[in-house]
């Protein structure tokens, strides 16, 4: 009986320690399960988006008023655009060729967008019907001039028995093609030779025309092509000799 009321006690101690365990909270799990903070998502700042491409100048259109290819500025303080005074002159030595498909050769002069201001010479040959016969004889000058179109009294204006050997000199005294005073500015000066058959030479060069003197010695290009009958003219060829060293010279 005695050993019955000890176990009692014992079991009444531990349900009492069971109860104080619940009520001080240091036991027991929390029933609900902690669900883990979800992390920031982090910001991502919006592209930006790329700087526009650069346009860059059309060139001839502006810039520095005397760099070549770029028209001057041809008004004065006011304004008014400059008639120009003076006249142009374009000299070589020539040395006529001999023999077929050579020795013609135009002078003429353009703006600096590339229209015809004036021609002051042409042979006489190609400018009066040659053309239609041979196309290669100073084609650049014949394409650009609207040769094919050009009535006989225009032709009669410029075009000219082949010369001798010996120094030519041709003027322009500043008019155009209608003999109207062109106004100051830069210009382009064309200087084209057929040496023989599609060979050909070409000197061209800018002089401006303003109230300052000025010469320019224009470089030549030598252009040589053959065909199925000729050969094409190498850089010893004698027929570049035809057009010696251009000098134009502006005087106001």
């Amino acid at each position: 009986m005695k050993r019955i009321f000890i176990l009692m006690l014992l079991i009444l101690g531990l349900l009492l320690l069971i109860a104080c365990a619940d009520s001080s909270g240091n036991i027991q799990p929390d029933a609900s399960p902690v669900t883990p903070e979800t992390p920031d998502t982090p910001i991502v700042p919006p592209a930006e988006p790329p700087p526009a491409p650069e346009v860059p100048e059309t060139p001839g259109t502006t810039g520095t008023p005397d760099t070549p290819g770029s028209q001057q500025d041809n008004s004065n303080a006011t304004g008014t655009p400059i008639p120009a005074t003076g006249e142009v002159i374009i000299s070589f030595d020539y040395t006529r060729q001999s023999g077929p498909a050579s020795n013609q050769h135009a002078i003429w002069i353009e703006d600096m967008d590339g229209n015809i201001v004036k021609t002051l010479f042409a042979s006489r040959w190609t400018a009066d019907g040659g053309f239609s016969t041979r196309p290669d004889s100073i084609a650049l000058w014949a394409g650009r001039a609207g040769l094919a179109d050009l009535s006989k009294s225009e032709v009669d204006a410029f075009s000219g028995a082949t010369p001798r050997t010996g120094a030519q000199s041709y003027t322009w005294d500043l008019t155009d093609s209608n003999g109207e005073t062109v106004l100051q500015g830069d210009y382009m000066i064309f200087v084209e030779g057929t040496l023989r058959w599609k060979n050909f030479v070409l000197f061209s060069g800018i002089i401006t025309i303003g109230d300052t003197p000025i010469t320019i010695h224009p470089d030549p290009v030598f252009y040589f092509e053959g065909s199925d009958r000729y050969a094409a003219l190498t850089a010893d060829s004698v027929e570049n000799n035809m057009i010696g060293a251009v000098t134009v010279e502006f005087k106001p």
